[in-house]
């Protein structure tokens, strides 16, 4: 006899997952990209869409160590996946609008430039001054070898890449 009974998707094993790969116009088909390179974002992290997904309303679970399997790059940042549940136990959709996996990464995509974080621009001017620190530091180090160059061996001579010859 066969078996007609069926499964209704409600525990968290069923719910679709998304990889930051999937979204990141970075990445091209081969390497994991499942959304068209035009409407992809630079670089989402998991936590982003997290954001987005528990803003809707979807039911979501966040795996933080989770890894994409054709991903290359073993950095933090690009660790994650995001379980959304699309479908409750009854086989209804959680949320019309979104039927599918692909409408869910489409609109995420769609918001996640949106974000505070990703709108926001922060310690652009702070670098710029900090880099200029660490210059001037520089040249009074050199400054402070040179001087002691000259104390101790009498005349250095320098190259026309910067380099100290001793003679």
């Amino acid at each position: 006899m066969a078996c007609t009974a069926v499964r209704f998707p409600a525990k968290q094993d069923r719910f679709i997952c998304i990889y930051p790969a999937y979204l990141n116009n970075k990445k091209t088909i081969a390497e994991g990209r499942r959304i068209p390179i035009s409407k992809a974002v630079e670089n989402p992290t998991a936590t982003e869409i997290q954001d987005v997904c528990s803003e809707v309303g979807l039911n979501i679970f966040l795996e933080k160590n989770k890894m994409y399997s054709r991903e290359w790059n073993r950095d933090v940042h690009y660790r994650g996946r995001v379980r959304v549940q699309l479908k409750q136990e009854d086989g209804s959709l959680c949320l019309v609008q979104f039927p599918s996996c692909k409408s869910v990464m489409l609109y995420a995509a769609e918001i996640i430039p949106k974000l505070k974080r990703r709108t926001q621009k922060t310690g652009g001017g702070d670098q710029s001054l900090q880099q200029g620190e660490g210059s001037k530091k520089r040249e009074r180090k050199e400054k402070e070898v040179t001087s002691y160059q000259h104390q101790v061996c009498g005349t250095t001579v320098r190259d026309m890449n910067g380099v100290s010859n001793l003679y």
